[in-house]
């Protein structure tokens, strides 16, 4: 059974009027753009691979550029903070990466790690892959590894029961606070 009160936008009657606004809706605009963003890979170009073409870093999120991987945020993050680290060209698979692309993604992931260290004092990481899209992969076709910064008890009612994550910066705020840490890391 349920309260069909409890979902109604407007006051059953005028004493409920005369009460202060429950916290009924989350406003985050920021979803609408991945929302209507194509979801079928045939249908754009790959914004992993254009990214860096763009030449605007600021404006891309772009936090560094290593000879043959980058490391950006996240438009769609996890997390506050949440930074994506890989190659220029497209490559779906590890063991597709050269030699030293791969020693560099791991150099840049730990890069990441540090900046984001610097930058926000997480107390841990998520970090890792997906590959394929029954992995969760949105863009299998150019791999990337998620680096998540954690705070000791950041899973709050909002993610588990509520299903909305609650992001406390705006990214250009963001990209300022890590980018001033990128030459340090």
């Amino acid at each position: 059974m349920t309260d069909s009160k409890f979902m109604e936008d407007r006051p059953q009657n005028e004493s409920e009027s005369a009460k202060p606004p429950s916290m009924e809706r989350l406003h985050a605009y920021w979803r609408m753009p991945y929302i209507l963003a194509p979801k079928n890979p045939g249908d754009c170009d790959n914004p992993f691979v254009e990214i860096p073409r763009r030449g605007d870093d600021r404006k891309e999120y772009l936090l560094f550029r290593g000879e043959r991987n980058y490391i950006v945020m996240n438009r769609y993050p996890y997390n506050a903070g949440h930074l994506l680290v890989l190659p220029y060209r497209e490559v779906g698979r590890l063991e597709d990466l050269e030699l030293a692309e791969r020693h560099e993604l791991m150099d840049l992931i730990v890069k990441a790690q540090r900046i984001l260290t610097l930058a926000l004092r997480p107390d841990g990481f998520n970090t890792g892959f997906n590959f394929g899209r029954a992995a969760g992969a949105g863009i299998p076709k150019h791999l990337h590894c998620h680096v998540v910064p954690r705070w000791d008890g950041d899973t709050n009612f909002m993610p588990v029961i509520g299903n909305t994550r609650v992001l406390p910066d705006a990214m250009d705020a963001m990209w300022e606070r890590l980018a001033a840490h990128v030459d340090e890391a």
